[in-house]
C-alpha cells in the first residue's frame, strides 16, 4: 500500500473510532482506545468469531445506513433561512 493510501486508510480507521463514540466514552486515553480495541479481538477470536464478526458487520451496516437516511432527510429539509424567507413572503406585510 502506497503512503499516501495508507495515511488516508489510518485516518478513516480513526474516524471509525471517534464516530463510535470510543474517545469520548474512554476520556481520549489512548492506553483505555487501545485496551479496549485489544478486548474486542479478544472476544472476536475465542469462540465462534465469525458470529461475532458478522453481528458487528450488520450493526456497522445498520449504523452507516441509518446516517446515509439522517443526512438525505436533513439535505431535503429547508433551513431556517429558507423557512423565514418563505414565512415572510406568504405573511402578506408587503
Amino acid at each position: 500500500m502506497q503512503r499516501r493510501e495508507r495515511t488516508r486508510h489510518l485516518i478513516e480507521l480513526g474516524g471509525l473510532v471517534q464516530k463510535a463514540g470510543l474517545v469520548d466514552l474512554a476520556d481520549d486515553d489512548r492506553a483505555t482506545i487501545y485496551g479496549a480495541l485489544l478486548e474486542l479481538v479478544g472476544r472476536a477470536r475465542n469462540g465462534d468469531g465469525g458470529d461475532t464478526l458478522a453481528l458487528w458487520k450488520r450493526r456497522g451496516k445498520r449504523a452507516f445506513d441509518a446516517e446515509a437516511d439522517d443526512k438525505e432527510a436533513a439535505a431535503g429539509a429547508p433551513d431556517a433561512d429558507e423557512v423565514g424567507a418563505a414565512n415572510f413572503a406568504t405573511s402578506g406585510v408587503l
